[in-house]
């Protein structure tokens, strides 16, 4: 079984004022794969990812889940961190107990058993885990525009305009789609050809 550690964010009192962090990370322990369990008043602070790391190399951790605020807030932080903690960055899962429980609820117990079970399936989650490594696709910059009307040449005229080269296909035989059919133009009454 891999080695998980679990880091539950107190987030000053954005957390710990409605979610027993404590009792999250003691429940944490009772999990299948995990070896260590801790929080903390500001994960997302340098002595908190600092604490990741420690914690990677200490505990020989082969995975982690933080418990803290919207992973679009912090979860390259958190990636970072346990990558310089010497982890594959992927082998790492984020629960947000703050947005989705702790603003959410008035109830402590309630919150409390809701914060444990976003860890227990972020445990799971994280077991199945594999090693991802980041690549790169070379990209042909080029454009296919698919109908010759105004705003078929419009798209193809600007697209051009930024030093892509543009493909345009237009199923008839001239391109201006319906506003070839038309005599004159609003608001001006130009001709519309």
């Amino acid at each position: 079984m891999k080695r998980v550690g679990v880091f539950v964010c107190d987030c000053g009192t954005n957390i710990a004022s409605v979610v027993d962090t404590e009792r999250v990370a003691r429940e944490a322990l009772e999990m299948p794969g995990v070896v260590y369990a801790t929080n903390y008043k500001y994960m997302c602070s340098d002595p908190g990812q600092d604490l990741i790391k420690k914690a990677i190399q200490e505990q020989n951790l082969e995975r982690v889940v933080v418990a803290s605020c919207s992973p679009r807030m912090h979860e390259n932080t958190f990636r970072k961190a346990v990558g310089d903690g010497g982890l594959n960055p992927y082998l790492f899962e984020m629960v947000n107990i703050r947005e989705q429980n702790s603003w959410v609820h008035n109830d402590k117990e309630e919150a409390t058993r809701k914060a444990s079970d976003l860890v227990r399936m972020a445990v799971f989650k994280v077991l199945k885990n594999e090693p991802l490594q980041p690549g790169t696709i070379p990209v042909t910059k080029r454009a296919l525009v698919i109908g010759g009307g105004i705003a078929g040449m419009q798209s193809a005229l600007d697209i051009a305009d930024t030093g892509y080269e543009v493909i345009l296909v237009e199923r008839e035989a001239t391109i201006g789609g319906k506003m070839v059919q038309l005599d004159k133009t609003f608001p001006t009454l130009d001709c519309s050809a």
